[in-house]
């Protein structure tokens, strides 16, 4: 006895006839790609490294800003600042 064209199962779909099927291939190739991108606009647009070394006059302005008259004046203003950040 022949079932009805109603009843008899239908043939399986392939894959890519699925949502979940272009998710599954599709959002892993997306994070490759996307990363990929990524990475290759880190390494062209890379920041140069800078060098520890400071030059004599830059070197001679930070020394005179750390242990100059104006370091004292601002002392208060640091004590001031790290008590307000402390807490209780």
């Amino acid at each position: 006895m022949a079932l009805p064209a109603t009843l008899a199962p239908a043939a399986p779909l392939p894959w890519w006839r699925f949502f979940t099927g272009w998710l599954a291939f599709g959002l892993p190739v997306v994070a490759v790609v996307a990363a990929s991108l990524s990475a290759v606009i880190a390494v062209r647009g890379a920041d140069p490294v800078v060098d520890a070394h400071r030059p004599a006059a830059h070197q001679a302005a930070d020394d005179q800003a750390e242990h100059g008259p104006q370091a004292q004046a601002r002392l208060p203003a640091e004590f001031a600042r790290n008590h307000a950040s402390m807490r209780k």
